[in-house]
């Protein structure tokens, strides 16, 4: 499976959170399973640490190492993703979201997400 990590899942996964299901901790720890970053989750973290939204003690070099250190991949935006967004209902109005919401539709990606308002979408997702 190609699971593409929504941003909380990434951030609950990596701190070890209880908030995280288990059927989502499952599937991400499943070897066969390719684990996906969007850069566009990257981005946002980076702007939650910048507006003290989100704290990691030890730096955003090394929350960067830790999602390399875990083997995930990391998916860049291409102009598909972006050509997607602009057809996608507004079912959700988080910019991140959606440009997460259109790479699962652009390249047939499983979101894991607790997010009730991507499982509006036409995706497959997984919590």
């Amino acid at each position: 499976m190609r699971l593409l990590l929504d941003t909380h899942t990434l951030i609950w996964f990596l701190n070890g959170d209880s908030k995280l299901s288990q059927n989502a901790r499952t599937a991400i720890e499943h070897p066969n399973n390719l684990k996906i970053v969007s850069i566009a989750s990257i981005w946002e973290i980076a702007i939650k640490l910048s507006l003290n939204k989100f704290k990691f003690d030890k730096g955003f070099k090394s929350f960067l190492e830790l999602v390399e250190n875990n083997g995930f991949v990391v998916l860049p935006i291409t102009f598909e993703h972006a050509l997607t967004v602009s057809n996608l209902e507004f079912f959700h109005r988080d910019p991140f979201d959606r440009l997460l919401i259109s790479q699962c539709v652009t390249d047939n990606l499983v979101i894991v997400s607790k997010d009730e308002n991507i499982a509006k979408y036409d995706i497959e997702t997984l919590w």
